[in-house]
């Protein structure tokens, strides 16, 4: 480990140097503003970098960077080894993508980074079954063999964008029908891709109907991972980009949390902060919207209102967070929180 620290305390190095106090920032906008914000951006990258931590992530055993890098945005139009690299010099050892279907170029920009790297690390993608389905209906048997070969079909195709002949974990993504979780046949999909050695764990993704998604997984003890789109003040609301109306909070979600650990799985949260961007056309965002969900104390910390969120959900049932990061310094805000979310708080 102090081998890849070093290698990180290079790759800052660098970075900051190609920043040129702002100067490429002044080229791409020709805004005197965003070259001195990123200059003193580049400043910050020089102060030290926390100790990530890590967390066994559920019956996987594996034992997981508390921040997780979600490449699929990242990556969709470009290759971005540089801050690739940098993720993994610092500790994160897990990286998420997703099929081209969805995520365009993403599996084959981060296909060179794994040739180098993937022996260290635990890698997971996914894919949805491309069913017209309503979140509430009862899928056919014909129906679930068809969603089971959509996502099979994805899964050959991730391994072969991504240049390896097996993923750690496989995802059924966007889960939000209760009867495709809980199909027979997208677990016998998953068994014999498991068999093939094509894939080690089953998980899934989920940011509509979450609660009954993540309950269905508990009941069948099929699922070793579940990514879960949750905030503070609870389940994220996909079709509104904010918190879904009348949610319980993620201080009163903790049974049913507590349940899916107890059930092997390894809990991941996504969009934790989405919420604060909010949308352009509508200004942007709201970032106190947490506070209220907040002790005194937490929210006094000097901390971003980003990084906030992030700390918060993993000291209250998560045991990772998914996150984009689009540039040195996000990697940066987003690895400070979940390196450090231990530290503001004395129990979950």
């Amino acid at each position: 480990m102090l081998k890849g620290r070093r290698q990180f305390i290079r790759t800052v190095a660098r970075t900051g140097a190609m920043l040129g106090v702002g100067g490429q920032a002044l080229l791409r906008s020709g805004s005197l503003r965003a070259a001195v914000s990123e200059a003193q951006e580049s400043g910050a990258l020089r102060e030290p970098w926390p100790q990530m931590r890590y967390r066994t992530l559920g019956r996987t055993g594996y034992s997981a960077s508390r921040l997780i890098f979600g490449c699929g945005a990242t990556l969709m139009r470009s290759r971005r080894d540089e801050l690739l690299h940098a993720a993994y010099d610092a500790g994160v050892n897990v990286f998420d993508v997703g099929t081209r279907r969805y995520y365009d170029e993403a599996e084959t920009n981060l296909a060179p980074f794994m040739k180098t790297h993937r022996d260290k690390i635990f890698l997971i993608s996914k894919a949805m079954v491309y069913l017209d389905v309503e979140p509430d209906e009862q899928v056919t048997t014909e129906q679930a063999r068809q969603g089971a070969r959509t996502w099979t079909g994805l899964l050959d195709q991730s391994l072969s964008e991504l240049g390896v002949d097996h993923v750690d974990a496989y995802y059924l993504m966007a889960a939000n029908n209760v009867s495709i979780v809980g199909s027979e046949e997208m677990y016998g999909a998953f068994e014999r891709a498991k068999a093939a050695g094509k894939v080690s764990y089953f998980g899934l993704s989920t940011h509509q109907n979450a609660q009954a998604v993540l309950e269905k997984a508990i009941e069948t003890g099929w699922y070793d991972l579940a990514m879960i789109a949750v905030t503070p003040g609870g389940w994220y609301d996909w079709e509104d980009r904010s918190i879904l109306p009348g949610s319980p909070t993620l201080k009163a979600l903790q049974p049913l949390l507590t349940r899916a650990h107890e059930a092997g799985i390894g809990l991941i949260g996504m969009k934790a902060a989405r919420f604060l961007a909010g949308r352009r056309f509508l200004g942007w965002g709201n970032p106190d919207a947490f506070d209220e969900f907040y002790d005194e104390d937490f929210v006094k910390q000097k901390l971003s209102s980003f990084q906030k969120s992030y700390a918060y959900v993993l000291e209250h049932g998560l045991d990772a967070v998914n996150a984009d990061m689009q540039n040195l310094l996000h990697l940066k805000e987003n690895f400070v929180a979940a390196a450090t979310s231990n530290q503001y708080f004395t129990a979950a």
